[in-house]
């Protein structure tokens, strides 16, 4: 998985980019079909906000979450990512199992 960080109005420090990556790292055992994902770091008035866009086969989930620390923001944002990549590839699954079965017409 290819993972981009941009912060906006600051420089991130290397302990957060490395957090932000152990942190994807829970997302590979529910899906390794992650193609890639971009994380967007900010400020919003006295908010940090964190949004992730996260791109699975032809699928796109997008996260923004927002609190007064941003290592609460990754994590709030991680465990909404970890639902909705369940969620995905719980469809994944159900359409696998669909069985097409062929008219024979008498």
């Amino acid at each position: 998985m290819k993972i981009a960080i941009t912060t906006r109005g600051y420089k991130a420090p290397e302990r957060l980019k490395t957090y932000i990556n152990d942190k994807m790292k829970r997302l590979d055992r529910f899906s390794d079909k992650i193609l890639d994902m971009d994380a967007v770091l900010s400020y919003e008035k006295l908010d940090q906000v964190v949004e992730f866009k996260l791109r699975i086969n032809n699928k796109k989930i997008f996260v923004k979450e927002r609190s007064e620390d941003i290592f609460k923001s990754i994590d709030r944002a991680v465990d909404n990512l970890e639902r909705q990549v369940a969620k995905v590839k719980e469809k994944f699954k159900e359409h696998d199992k669909k069985k097409i079965v062929d008219m024979v017409e008498p």
